[in-house]
C-alpha cells in the first residue's frame, strides 16, 4: 500500500532540542552564579543534567531540586534568576533544524502530516508555534491527549485514527529507537530513524537501528518518499 501520511516526533527530529536545552541551562547556571550561587560552573552543569536524568528532561521543579542538592535549601531569588535566563535563551534559540521547513512544504503537497510526541501538550504546541511550523500538521498527538507516552501504542493509534489511515499507509520519523521505531513497527507503521537527532545517547551503527529507513538529514525524507 502507498504511504499517505507522515508522522513526526518533535524533539531532536524537527528541533535540536538537546542543543537548546544545554544552551538554556548554561545561561541559567551563569545567571544563578551571578546572583550569588557559590559553585563552579562546570560542576553545576554536570549536576543539573544528572538531575534531569533522574527526574525527567521536562521537570518543572528542576532548579529547585538543583539548589536543594547543591546548597541544602531553595533560595527563590536565585531560582528566579535561573528561570528568567533559561526562558530568554530558550525563546531565542528555538528554531527548526536546517531543511525542516522546505521538506515540510514538499511533503505537505502529497501527504497528510502529523506530530506524535511525548512532550506535554502545551509545550509541544509552544514549540511548533514558536518555530512557525504548526500549520503544516493536520494532526498533533501529545502524551497529554491520550495519557500515554510512545512506549505504548495509544499515541500512534490515535494519530492513525485522526488521519483516517491504516498502519501500512503511514511512516513515523523519530530519533528514539525504543519509542519512535520499535513501537511504531509493532503496529505495522513504516519507520525512519533520524540519526542526526541521536546526539545525546549512543548512536547505533548504520543499518542497526531496526528502522525501515535511516536518514542523516531531514531532507533525505524526500528521497525515501
Amino acid at each position: 500500500m502507498a504511504i499517505k501520511a507522515v508522522l513526526f516526533d518533535v524533539d531532536n527530529t524537527l528541533v535540536d532540542f538537546m542543543a537548546m536545552k544545554r544552551k538554556s541551562c548554561e545561561a541559567a547556571i551563569d545567571a544563578m552564579i551571578a546572583a550569588g550561587l557559590n559553585i563552579k560552573r562546570n560542576k553545576a552543569i554536570k549536576i543539573l543534567f544528572e538531575l534531569y536524568e533522574e527526574y525527567g528532561i521536562e521537570n518543572k521543579q528542576i532548579f529547585q531540586k538543583f539548589l536543594k542538592k547543591t546548597t541544602g535549601k531553595v533560595d527563590y531569588k536565585i531560582v528566579a534568576h535561573g528561570i528568567v535566563a533559561y526562558r530568554r535563551l530558550k525563546e531565542s534559540y528555538l528554531a527548526p533544524y536546517p531543511h525542516v521547513i522546505p521538506t515540510l512544504i514538499e511533503l505537505k503537497k502529497r501527504y497528510k502530516l502529523a506530530v506524535v510526541t511525548d512532550a506535554p501538550r502545551m509545550r509541544a504546541w509552544l514549540r511548533l508555534v514558536a518555530m512557525g511550523i504548526d500549520a503544516f500538521f493536520d494532526v498533533v498527538v501529545t502524551a497529554g491527549d491520550v495519557r500515554k507516552q510512545k512506549m505504548y501504542s495509544a499515541p500512534f493509534k490515535a494519530a492513525l485514527k485522526k488521519l483516517k489511515v491504516v498502519p501500512n499507509e503511514a511512516i513515523m520519523i523519530g530519533d528514539r529507537i525504543s519509542r519512535d521505531v520499535k513501537q511504531a513497527k509493532k503496529l505495522g507503521i513504516k519507520t525512519c530513524f533520524a540519526r542526526y537527532g541521536c546526539t545525546y545517547r549512543k548512536l547505533p551503527e548504520k543499518g542497526k537501528s531496526g528502522a525501515d529507513y535511516e536518514i542523516d538529514n531531514i531532507k533525505d525524507l524526500l528521497k525515501i518518499l
